[in-house]
């Protein structure tokens, strides 16, 4: 069993543990529930050490067979890719239960429970390379979410946790058709090896099945983005949710859609993701101005934030699909800065909610005079999604922008927009709650942050200028991975077409 093994076990073993513990020691269960994730987190950073920069292909890696017939192994590892995901998902998992800490008074053994199979799902997801065994773990990513939704949501949290899981379900079923399909091709589920099939020429899909099997996992993934038009149940998600969920949410499980198209529909799909750029790109641009445009007249706070994870992901769809090595670099950057900023402003936002008990922006003003460190912490975040310089969202931002500029310069002027507007909503809603006149209600329900609280917000201010300030701490292992799916969809798609083309040949003799 090597570190990623133990990592993957622990929050799953916490998970089982939790069941077992008596449900009246509710405080007993929050101190275990930490103590597993920061155990977890711990050796999450052991990776970071023994990670090599320059070593190709993965590392850590265990492959051994799970079930014989048909054959589907348990094979993780892990790259520059997949490495920050990792660590993102177990950073943000303490401050998640440390948010929760006095906001979850019912059913707390199986609210924290969750949380725990919840950070197993994501590691799964992120370090699995068998098609099956990543198909799995994006299922039970889904189990969690849709409870604490659904159990621990605000008054339409029904409505919210159904359609949340409607929609997911709708994509995961037709990847699981690609996964079976390509299995029937190449008879395993282990990726490495279909990919290896595929560039050889082993697995030869004409143009039809290769579309097919794009837009069969792009659509899960551009769902799971969420990607306009796809974006309508985020909306709802976040502001039904508790702040927790909506912290997971927004940080990590919408990057499961962007690390599923950076990893699985580039690589496995060269040709087809070229040909579908075009129209996915106009689509990411339409998102980033769109999220902003909505963003700016939303009086809710998390609807705001929601529809603000939009535009900024349309970023990051914009930069896979310019194909560059500067484009890919910024769009995963921009799924880790995505990850930390946003995640914050749900955190600060429950923050808020749990003092005044509204979302709405109306209901507030003057916050800066009763509570100014609240209110500091609040701006350096709000500087940080809108892409200020030093900060950490302006390193992701730039690279993509400049990495479609290779492409299509205009493809930068109109996302440019998105960095302008995201600008206006941000300020405004930052206007509209902190300055302008102290209501008495305000006054009497605002106090500081208390030891907990900077608990949970100083390590993520400390992420947004440390990755902000020195951005080489991450980069050179997601530039080295993504040269390598880059060169990947390079050779994939002449040998298959070189294979066609023979096969056409055979055929007319």
């Amino acid at each position: 069993m090597n570190l990623l093994d133990l990592l993957i076990a622990i929050p799953a073993i916490g998970f089982l543990i939790v069941l077992l513990i008596p449900r009246p020691m509710e405080n007993f269960i929050r101190l275990f529930t930490l103590g597993f994730s920061l155990l977890t987190f711990v050796v999450s950073l052991g990776m970071v050490v023994g990670f090599q920069n320059g070593q190709a292909g993965q590392q850590f890696v265990t492959n051994v067979v799970w079930i014989q017939n048909p054959e589907i192994h348990y094979h993780v590892g892990i790259d520059g890719l997949s490495l920050w995901l990792i660590i993102l998902s177990t950073f943000l998992t303490p401050i998640a239960i440390l948010l929760s800490w006095n906001s979850i008074k019912e059913r707390v053994k199986e609210y924290f429970a969750l949380l725990l199979l919840l950070e197993f799902g994501l590691v799964g997801v992120f370090a699995a390379w068998d098609l099956f065994l990543f198909y799995v773990f994006w299922e039970v990513v889904l189990v969690p979410m849709y409870f604490m939704i659904g159990i621990w949501g605000h008054d339409r949290r029904i409505y919210a946790a159904v359609k949340f899981f409607l929609y997911t379900m709708a994509g995961s079923v037709l990847m699981l058709a690609g996964i079976i399909f390509l299995y029937l091709q190449g008879g395993t589920f282990d990726y490495a090896s279909i990919l290896d099939q595929l560039s050889s020429g082993k697995i030869v899909l004409n143009h039809l099945q290769e579309t097919l099997l794009f837009l069969a996992f792009f659509l899960a993934f551009a769902i799971k983005v969420p990607l306009f038009p796809l974006h309508t149940w985020l909306p709802d998600a976040h502001v039904e949710a508790p702040t927790a969920g909506s912290l997971m949410l927004a940080s990590v499980m919408l990057k499961m859609g962007t690390y599923g198209l950076v990893r699985f529909c580039l690589p496995m799909f060269p040709t087809a993701a070229r040909e579908n750029a075009p129209w996915i790109v106009i689509l990411a641009i339409i998102g980033i101005v769109y999220g902003a445009l909505v963003a700016m007249v939303q009086p809710n706070m998390k609807k705001l934030v929601a529809y603000s994870s939009v535009s900024h992901l349309g970023f990051v769809v914009l930069g896979i699909f310019s194909f560059t090595q500067m484009g890919l670099d910024g769009a995963v950057y921009q799924m880790l800065n995505h990850g930390i900023s946003t995640g914050a402003l749900f955190l600060l936002v429950g923050f808020l909610y749990e003092r005044r008990h509204s979302l709405e922006i109306a209901d507030y003003g003057g916050v800066a005079t009763a509570a100014p460190w609240l209110s500091t912490l609040f701006l350096i975040t709000t500087l940080a999604s809108i892409g200020l310089p030093t900060l950490n969202n302006f390193i992701g931002e730039f690279l993509v922008l400049q990495g479609a500029a290779q492409v299509h310069f205009s493809w930068s002027i109109f996302a440019s927009l998105g960095v302008i507007l995201s600008a206006c909503y941000m300020l405004w809603m930052y206007q509209r709650v902190f300055f302008g006149e102290l209501s008495d209600e305000v006054r009497h329900h605002m106090p500081e942050l208390n030891a907990r609280e900077w608990a949970c917000a100083i390590p993520l201010v400390v992420m947004m200028v440390w990755m902000g300030m020195y951005s080489q701490s991450f980069l050179p292992a997601v530039s080295e991975t993504n040269a390598k799916i880059l060169d990947q969809g390079k050779m994939t798609a002449p040998v298959r077409a070189m294979a066609q083309v023979n096969g056409g040949n055979a055929n007319a003799r």
